[in-house]
């Protein structure tokens, strides 16, 4: 259960980013947000966060025990 919910705070903190990104730099309007560039920071911060946790997520389902393998298992 909680491999699943990695993946999914992950995918979900990678779209957060991507939209956070492209408000900052100011190609997606409609928002407070569009043309801040603290956004244009964050907004990767926040994707490249949720790729972590994508990882984590994937490799908790790949050694399938629910914990992450001893380092240089594979």
């Amino acid at each position: 259960m909680r491999r699943g919910l990695f993946l999914l705070l992950g995918v979900l903190a990678v779209l957060v980013g991507v939209v956070w990104t492209l408000q900052g730099i100011g190609e997606l309007g409609g928002s407070a947000m569009t043309g801040v560039q603290i956004w244009a920071v964050i907004g990767p911060i926040v994707a490249l966060a949720g790729l972590v946790l994508i990882g984590i997520g994937f490799l908790r389902r790949r050694n399938g025990s629910g914990q992450p393998g001893p380092p240089g298992a594979g």
